[in-house]
C-alpha cells in the first residue's frame, strides 16, 4: 500500500508520532539489555523480582541443581533475545515506516508489540510477579509507544 500525501501539520504530526514510537521500541531494547545483564549478575533473577517474589537467590538454585539454574540462565538470554529484537523491530519500523506513513508499517508496529504483551503480561499477575520494578519500566515505554501511536495516527489521516 502506498504512503498517503498529507498537509506538513498531518506530516509533523506523522513525524513526531513514528519518533515516539521509536523511542518506544529503543526502550525495549534497553530492557532486554538490562535483563541480560542481571542474568549474568549475582542478582540472577529478572529486574524487579526480589525475595518478596522468589524465596531463593542463584546460589540456592545452583545448590539445589546446576541443570536447573542453566535452564533459568537459557532462558532468560532467549527472552531477552525475543525482547531486543522486537523493540529493534518496533523502532525500525517506526523510524523508516511510519515516519514515511506507510500504514503495512504502521499496522506492523502496531500488531508486534500487542502480540507479545498480551502474551507475555497476563502470566505475572496470578504469581504476583507484576512488581512496579518489574513491569513498571514496560508500562512506560508501552505508554511512550502508544503516544506515539497516537500521534502518528492522527498524522496518517486522509485530508478531508
Amino acid at each position: 500500500m502506498a504512503a498517503i500525501q498529507n498537509p506538513p501539520a498531518n506530516q509533523s504530526r506523522l513525524r513526531t508520532g513514528a519518533a515516539l514510537m521509536t523511542l518506544g521500541g529503543l526502550a525495549f531494547v534497553g530492557y532486554a539489555a538490562v535483563f541480560l545483564v542481571l542474568n549474568f549478575s549475582g542478582a540472577f533473577l529478572e529486574l524487579g523480582i526480589g525475595p518478596e517474589q522468589v524465596d531463593k537467590g542463584k546460589a540456592e538454585i545452583e545448590a539445589f541443581s546446576p541443570q536447573l539454574s542453566h535452564y533459568i540462565s537459557h532462558v532468560h538470554i532467549a527472552l531477552a533475545g525475543f525482547i531486543a529484537a522486537t523493540g529493534l523491530a518496533i523502532a525500525g519500523l517506526s523510524w523508516y515506516g511510519v515516519r514515511r506513513g506507510e500504514r503495512w508499517a504502521f499496522a506492523t508496529a502496531v500488531v508486534v508489540p500487542v502480540v507479545g504483551l498480551a502474551v507475555a503480561l497476563p502470566a505475572h499477575y496470578p504469581w504476583g510477579l507484576a512488581t512496579l520494578g518489574h513491569l513498571g519500566p514496560v508500562y512506560l515505554a508501552v505508554v511512550i509507544f502508544l503516544a506515539g501511536v497516537a500521534v502518528a495516527y492522527s498524522g496518517m489521516r486522509s485530508p478531508r
